[in-house]
């Protein structure tokens, strides 16, 4: 059997005597492409802190690329997972080009005491063509659409090779067209880099790529369903984890829900 990328076993994450998610299990392997659903405080954000190895568990086991959390340095592990966070927070006119090379050393900004190679920076415009910025690669942050962001902030997350991309509501704050635009990327991106695995937090249906295979919903810190799209993602299954009447619709690869 292939070794998981991720594997939490009877995850419970207690704040303040409250279960914030309560006997989680998920397993993740290499090529797999899952979708984290659930409504606003359902533990979504809680597990992905715990998956990116930014936390402990209170109970349980997580293994992360290998590593058991606990017995290995967080800050080493985490140079090994990619991190998509909209929010990511950067007042400094870099060029998309050089947001992406700051992935290298995950900082906000350019290490001075480090001497990029011509690789690096080759490796950098290739990850821009391949997420559709190849054109911008000159455009400045603070300039930039929040589709364009998006997009760099994939670039910038890919630059290290990492085996897990993790991606926290890539689509907020984006009109029609530039999330459409993001997701095109993304199902470009998993179908480029075959052998990463990926997570994306969403808690809207429209906002996951056709590439998606596998889905997570999360309801009060408990798992709702777990397994590939077409056993997961049912009307039954997204009834329950929104505690909502909903019917569920996928059409072109893509997922949409209504009332009733």
């Amino acid at each position: 059997m292939t070794p998981p990328v991720l594997a939490a076993t009877g995850v419970d994450v207690v704040r303040g005597g409250r279960y914030l998610l309560r006997d989680v299990d998920f397993r993740v392997t290499a090529g797999e492409h899952w979708a984290l659903l659930g409504p606003n405080g359902a533990g979504k954000s809680t597990l992905l802190t715990i998956l990116g190895a930014f936390g402990h568990p209170t109970h349980g086991t997580v293994e992360v690329l290998g590593s058991r959390l606990g017995r290995v340095d967080m800050r080493e592990l985490r140079t090994h997972i990619g991190h998509v966070d909209p929010r990511h927070r950067l007042d400094l006119p870099l060029t998309a080009h050089d947001v992406v090379l700051t992935g290298l050393t995950n900082t906000p900004e350019l290490d001075p005491r480090r001497d990029y190679t011509r690789a690096e920076h080759d490796h950098a415009d290739q990850l821009l063509d391949l997420l559709g910025m190849g054109a911008r690669r000159t455009l400045t942050w603070t300039t930039m659409s929040q589709g364009e962001r998006g997009r760099t902030l994939i670039a910038r997350a890919l630059t290290a090779r990492p085996a897990l991309l993790l991606l926290d509501e890539p689509a907020t704050g984006l009109d029609l067209a530039a999330r459409e635009q993001l997701l095109t990327a993304v199902d470009q991106l998993r179908t480029e880099v075959a052998d990463m695995a990926s997570v994306l937090v969403t808690h809207h249906l429209e906002d996951l790529p056709a590439s998606t295979t596998h889905a997570f919903l999360l309801r009060d810190g408990q798992a709702v369903a777990s397994g590939p799209v077409d056993e997961s993602l049912t009307s039954t299954t997204i009834s329950a984890t929104f505690d909502h009447p909903v019917t569920v619709h996928r059409r072109g690869g893509r997922w949409s829900a209504m009332s009733g």
